[in-house]
């Protein structure tokens, strides 16, 4: 049996006051999708390219109950959630893309706006 890891996660703008919560089954493609802003026209439009807060699931249905609890919590709980892991609120996309060098990014990046005109 193939074991799944799913993913709440958190991203936010350069200044840190726009946040969005999503849920995905491959964090390393999704970030490189919003850093590309591929996805979510909400983070395409906050420039939300920061992940600051991500957090592990082995089941779908847990990280997606998690996605909408937090989506209901105010502004400044979501700040506190993230500090908990994240006190200086820098972005974590550099530990997980470490294995990638900037040209892999970019053809992940070419491959996805690919899908994205054939899907259009």
């Amino acid at each position: 049996m193939r074991e799944h890891i799913y993913y709440f996660y958190i991203m936010s703008n350069y200044n840190r006051n726009v946040f969005y919560c999503g849920v995905c089954n491959n964090i390393t493609r999704r970030i490189i999708e919003h850093k590309n802003e591929f996805g979510s026209i909400f983070t395409k439009k906050y420039k939300l390219k920061y992940l600051v807060y991500y957090e592990e699931y082995q089941f779908i249905q847990d990280a997606i109950s998690r996605e909408k609890e937090v989506k209901k919590w105010r502004r400044e709980k979501k700040i506190n959630l993230i500090k908990t892991e994240n006190s200086e609120m820098k972005d974590l996309s550099d530990e997980l893309l470490e294995g990638y060098n900037e040209a892999e990014a970019k053809e992940i990046a070419r491959d996805l706006r690919e899908t994205y005109k054939e899907r259009q």
